[in-house]
């Protein structure tokens, strides 16, 4: 009993990051756009992990991407500057983002 307490604890506490950076991603409207995967209007996160996933400042190109806005990387549909995301919170999706990969 207290060693399935203890495995639960810790399926927790690694799973919890994930959902408070989902639920994020959904406070900030990502998920208008986004979905984890599958392509909507964007691409699904996890195309955008396994586009990135070998480039060492990702993390950084991918939050400036969020606060910003780009175009032309995935095709002729932009993406919004989303000036209500704070840098902090671009640096945690972009990190939440790349570990989907």
């Amino acid at each position: 009993m207290k060693r399935s307490l203890i495995t639960l604890a810790l399926t927790l506490s690694v799973a919890a990051p994930a959902f408070a950076d989902q639920a994020l991603a959904t406070s900030k409207n990502c998920m208008a756009c986004h979905a984890v995967d599958k392509k909507l209007v964007g691409p699904s996160f996890k195309d955008v992990a396994n586009r990135y996933a070998s480039q060492s400042d990702a993390t950084a190109k991918l939050a400036s991407k969020i606060v910003k806005g780009g175009s032309g990387v995935w095709g002729p549909v932009p993406m919004p500057a989303n000036n209500q995301v704070s840098e902090a919170d671009a640096q945690k999706l972009a990190a939440w983002v790349l570990s989907l990969k």
